[in-house]
């Protein structure tokens, strides 16, 4: 089993920064990949970005403004937000499984409110 721990939210004004932290502990030997998703209120969840080996991808809405990063020796990934939008209030979640899904584990979520 795999727990994921999260911090990093918090409330900012719009083009402001904030990063995001997600620690994972237990049987990680089965991670490849890495990521994070968000989900606003009334809205389906959707994939901010991930990280697998040494590829990224990012959702259109965050690509020049989110850069994902991880550090295998603490075992944890980061998203670091600039330019923060009102549009990216969401409930950020970190994920992290393995390459064929066989396991799949999520964070608790962290709250980002981006104030106009």
């Amino acid at each position: 089993q795999v727990q994921l721990v999260e911090s990093g939210g918090g409330l900012v004004q719009a083009g402001g920064s904030l990063r995001l932290s997600c620690a994972a502990s237990g049987s990680i030997s089965s991670i490849n990949v890495m990521g994070w998703y968000r989900q606003a209120p009334g809205k389906q969840r959707e994939l901010v970005a991930f990280i697998s080996g040494g590829i990224t991808n990012y959702a259109d809405s965050a690509k020049g403004r989110f850069t994902i990063t991880r550090d295998n020796a603490k075992n944890t990934v980061y998203l670091q937000m600039n330019s923060l939008k009102p549009e990216d209030t969401a409930v950020y979640y970190c994920n992290m499984r393995s390459r064929t899904y066989a396991n799949v584990y999520w964070g608790q979520g962290t709250q980002v409110t981006v104030s106009s």
